[in-house]
């Protein structure tokens, strides 16, 4: 439908933490979803939070059907719409990897994240939700939920030494970015 403006690091928009969704299979709802994943693909993003738009609500979008030139290596995650999430560890193993954000353009940074989630939640109907992944998929997903939280990658860093541009770290994917 429409691509709406992401908000950048800075904004204090971006800070809040966001509220539950109860009124599911709503017009306006399914109107947010067409634009989050119309914004999202029309940035080339793994993923998007509704307060990267600026709507304070517990709705997250993340996936993709084809390859993402911003992660070109990682594998295919379903496109999923997934809303009022929770995400519980499987166990204390985490893996540090590098992550990027619409929210944070053109920067890239190695973030640790719990290697093994069970996440769950409801689509944009009610429908229940409920996923144990691992790997990239994980990654996304527990990338996007921070959003709902107030949080964006570089608050979970452990060592900027390992945060730069991607034209930098990362030439190759470089001219993929649309950020």
């Amino acid at each position: 439908m429409t691509v709406r403006e992401i908000l950048k690091m800075g904004d204090a928009r971006l800070l809040r933490v966001a509220q539950p969704i109860s009124d599911f299979d709503s017009d306006e709802l399914h109107l947010l979803v067409s634009d989050m994943l119309d914004t999202m693909a029309a940035a080339n993003g793994a993923g998007l939070a509704a307060p990267q738009i600026g709507v304070d609500l517990q709705l997250v979008v993340f996936g993709s059907a084809a390859r993402n030139p911003r992660y070109p290596d990682r594998p295919l995650v379903p496109r999923t719409v997934l809303i009022n999430p929770t995400i519980t560890p499987l166990d204390e193993a985490q893996e540090v990897d590098w992550e990027g954000c619409l929210s944070v353009p053109g920067l890239r940074g190695a973030v640790p994240r719990y290697s093994r989630i069970r996440y769950t939640g409801f689509d944009q109907y009610g429908d229940p939700i409920d996923r144990t992944v691992d790997g990239f998929h994980a990654r996304v997903v527990q990338h996007e939920c921070d959003h709902l939280l107030g949080k964006l990658y570089p608050m979970r860093m452990r060592d900027f030494a390992q945060f730069g541009f991607t034209e930098v770290l990362f030439p190759e994917i470089s001219l993929a970015e649309d950020d």
